[in-house]
């Protein structure tokens, strides 16, 4: 099996393995044609949307549970939005909000015990 070529950076915001996959395969990507840059930065937008969801919405919900499972599909749609609009301009009437994203937010806001 061959080692990835996001590993180093990867490993270091936490995705690895079967999660690096599956985002991945959520962004309908795949790591030989993303270039060293892009790597970086699919690994910084995963980090930050990480970082949003464990500060914003609430702490990463127990690994193979439905809630883990709905979490991830969170941090997928952002590092999604991010990858698709990283461009330096944006036409903001193209902008609209997803109404799943936004529900799985509230979701899971609504149903966290942890404070938030």
């Amino acid at each position: 099996m061959a080692k990835s070529k996001i590993a180093p950076a990867a490993a270091a915001a936490g995705l690895t393995g079967d999660r690096l996959k599956s985002l991945l395969a959520y962004c309908r990507l795949t790591e030989a044609e993303l270039d060293v840059d892009e790597q970086q930065l699919i690994t910084t937008e995963y980090a930050a949307a990480v970082s949003y969801m464990e500060t914003g919405v609430c702490p990463a919900p127990e690994e193979g549970t439905p809630r883990r499972a709905q979490w991830d599909l969170c941090v997928n749609a952002l590092v999604l939005d991010a990858w698709e609009h990283r461009e330096a301009t944006v036409d903001p009437s193209a902008v609209e909000d997803n109404p799943v994203f936004r529900r799985h937010i509230n979701q899971l806001k609504m149903t966290s015990w942890t404070g938030f």
